[in-house]
């Protein structure tokens, strides 16, 4: 079985996670790493990018044309609606589901209009709902 990944130290680790799951019941996989649109537009944020599926598209692909078995996604990459053709198969216990601030200090915390670096539109939402100042 060939499991289709991102390159990401994240996307690798879950496809890892996939393939030791697998392999516990005997049968073999191996990892296919896929250069996607998001990994190679490193030099804008994504939310000025053109289209959907950034970190998907390429990856679908190589599932409808048979290059791989199976793909892992980070859920939040997900579109809401798959291609024709894909079905969500499974989904594993989700880990801690918190975001992480790395500074020492909360949210609540940051002197008003202290930048908050994120390329997720989704964040960037979150962020401006709690703390409109920053």
């Amino acid at each position: 079985m060939k499991i289709g990944t991102r390159g990401s130290q994240l996307a690798r680790w879950q496809a890892d996670w996939v393939r030791d799951r697998i392999a516990a019941h005997g049968a073999r996989a191996e990892i296919v790493v896929i250069q996607t649109r998001g990994d190679a537009e490193v030099d804008r944020p994504l939310h000025e990018l053109e289209g959907k599926g950034f970190f998907t598209k390429d990856i679908e692909d190589a599932l409808l044309d048979g290059r791989i078995d199976v793909a892992v996604h980070s859920l939040k990459d997900l579109p809401t609606a798959l291609p024709p053709g894909l079905a969500l198969g499974a989904i594993p216990t989700r880990h801690d589901p918190r975001e992480a601030l790395v500074n020492g200090r909360s949210l609540s915390e940051l002197p008003a209009g202290t930048r908050v670096g994120t390329s997720s539109l989704r964040r960037i939402a979150q962020v401006r709902f709690l703390r409109p100042d920053l």
